[in-house]
């Protein structure tokens, strides 16, 4: 099985489009993960095959119709994979299963694989929830985010490995983040006081893989998605961020190719 580590492009929204690259390409990742509410270049497809890197398209919509009309113009720039912020927490269990099947039905047509992702306000934002409806739809893929659910549930969901389990059975793209009981960032998993979460996130992270390699998964994405101030740690008064986060997500990424060894 192939793992594809890949570098979100939030933070780097001030850098032209191609100095990305440059930049993602020099720093050994394999591509990048990028939200396509960003216009993108006409000649991303000539710009992959110039750095020899891939990507995945995130998306945010609150109803399948939405999702539909987005789609053309992802599908035509091929990415690996779409992960999809979608729904709302607010969904009747009855508008969640409508949305699903019309997404379903999308992402048959399309032949892209669609990770849903694990989000607070999106309609995965509980852990409770997203089992009635990985309950519900079999064929259903997740990206796993679990950061979130460290929120939600104040935990560092110790007495859910249930849930997580089968939140693990579906995954195939991983945000790997480390949140903790109060935040779904830690202001710098490198540090001691954070070694708990880091463990904790690593293992589910482990997880993923192993069971993705089981079922014969021929790819895994995973994008060390650490995000900038405000969403990360900042100074009072001066807002200055407390990390690099990009120093971060080269740390992270670094780290599991190294105990992954790939």
């Amino acid at each position: 099985m192939r793992v594809y580590f890949l570098k979100s492009m939030w933070g780097m929204e001030a850098v032209p489009f191609e100095e990305r690259l440059r930049r993602i390409k020099a720093a050994g990742y394999d591509g990048f993960e990028v939200g396509v509410w960003e216009e993108l270049p006409e000649d991303l497809p000539e710009l992959l095959e110039k750095y020899g890197l891939v990507w995945a398209a995130q998306t945010i919509h609150d109803t399948a119709e939405e999702f539909e009309r987005a789609l053309p113009p992802i599908v035509r720039m091929k990415p690996l994979r779409i992960v999809l912020h979608g729904g709302r927490d607010h969904y009747s269990p009855r508008e969640g299963a409508t949305f699903l099947t019309r997404c379903l039905m999308l992402e048959k047509s399309i032949g892209i694989p669609v990770a849903h992702e694990t989000h607070r306000y999106r309609l995965f934002y509980s852990p409770f929830v997203t089992r009635e409806y990985l309950r519900m739809f079999p064929e259903l893929k997740l990206n796993a985010d679990l950061s979130h659910w460290c929120v939600v549930t104040e935990s560092l969901l110790e007495e859910i490995d249930d849930i997580v389990d089968l939140a693990t059975d579906r995954a195939i793209h991983i945000h790997a983040r480390v949140g903790y009981q109060q935040g779904p960032q830690v202001a710098d998993p490198r540090a001691p006081e954070f070694h708990d979460p880091l463990r904790r996130h690593e293992y589910w992270w482990d997880t993923i893989r192993r069971k993705a390699e089981a079922r014969g998964d021929t790819e895994l994405c995973v994008v060390p998605e650490y995000g900038p101030a405000p969403y990360q740690a900042a100074l009072p008064y001066t807002r200055q961020p407390v990390a690099d986060i990009h120093e971060i997500c080269q740390w992270q990424m670094e780290r599991l190719r190294t105990k992954w060894g790939v």
